[in-house]
């Protein structure tokens, strides 16, 4: 039992780094207009991460307590999961690499489900391949969602004056970042959800992720609302300037593709990658500008961080499963 409250209590501070960590995707385009202040846009994104508690259903919840095979899930797999993705999660904070808290995650969770398999036969593949197709696919369909509604709304706005727009599109700007937090609170808390549920499933607590108790997805809200209340303001640098220059306009466009896309994938109970959707977006954003618009070379180190968090997440977290073994 001592082991299961060190697990959940790991769970809550992975959920409160996360969203620190991703503070800077919610708030990143809406800083960089200068449309919110950074303390407002914090505020405002946290409220809209604790608001999805009660807007969507724990589907994205449920995919992630099935990376790993029942059989396989004891608690120290999931303590060593969870560890590791914190180390990893600290360390890109402080490089300031937006990686993605959901990836490390998922592959923490496998890489401590192979460790004590001994082997890939304990992960569940029909629930992890979504996730490594969507590693490409969510930043690619926020990049198209993005260059499509910048082009709608290039032709609805084309004859009003540029003051007029940019003052009509920093009031859209609320509703669209208010929209993303929603999609990364009702994305992002559920993953945790999952993590515990797994745990609580694998202690016989409970029979099935329906019947997890309200605390649990209360809790895990509150933890990536307040996170994001923090802020990771390295990230928001990267996020913001570093990637294209946005105006209000962009920013829109932004935001609104990357909210739809999680939505999308929310419904489909598919975790993604936030980072990855809002990142693909914002790309869209400056590319139905001109391609000149982004800096391809920041964009493809990020790219590296992507690829590179699975792997390094799933072997940390089985050095980690390796020696809590040793030392229990």
């Amino acid at each position: 039992m001592n082991l299961l409250i060190i697990v959940i209590i790991l769970a809550l501070i992975f959920d409160f780094i996360n969203g620190f960590h991703d503070a800077a995707n919610s708030i990143a385009t809406v800083v960089s207009t200068k449309v919110l202040s950074p303390l407002t846009a914090v505020i405002w994104a946290a409220a809209f991460n604790l608001i999805a508690y009660w807007i969507f259903e724990l589907k994205v919840a449920d995919t992630v307590s099935k990376t790993v095979k029942p059989e396989f899930v004891t608690l120290i797999v999931v303590c060593a999961g969870l560890i590791a993705s914190i180390i990893w999660n600290l360390l890109t904070w402080w490089w300031g690499i937006p990686s993605s808290s959901s990836h490390t995650l998922i592959g923490g969770f496998a890489g401590a489900g192979i460790a004590n398999a001994g082997g890939f036969g304990a992960i569940h593949w029909g629930k992890v391949m979504p996730v490594i197709y969507f590693i490409v696919l969510a930043p690619i369909i926020g990049m198209l969602i993005s260059i499509i509604i910048n082009i709608i709304t290039v032709n609805i706005c084309k004859r009003m004056r540029p003051s007029k727009v940019d003052s009509v599109f920093r009031r859209l700007q609320l509703v669209s970042s208010a929209a993303y937090s929603l999609g990364h609170g009702g994305n992002d808390a559920q993953k945790v959800i999952g993590i515990i549920a797994a745990a609580l499933l694998s202690n016989g607590m409970i029979s099935d992720i329906k019947h997890i108790p309200d605390w649990v997805p209360i809790a895990c809200y509150s933890s990536i609302a307040l996170g994001t209340m923090f802020g990771g303001w390295r990230i928001v640098k990267t996020m913001g300037q570093k990637i294209t220059k946005l105006t209000p306009f962009e920013g829109f466009s932004a935001e609104t593709g990357g909210a739809i896309t999680l939505f999308i994938t929310q419904y489909f109970k598919i975790p993604v990658s936030t980072t990855h959707t809002i990142t693909g977006s914002i790309v869209g954003a400056g590319v139905a500008k001109r391609t000149s618009a982004i800096k391809w070379g920041v964009t493809i180190n990020l790219v590296w961080a992507w690829v590179l968090t699975i792997p390094v997440s799933a072997a940390l977290a089985a050095l980690v499963f390796y020696l809590m073994s040793w030392l229990m």
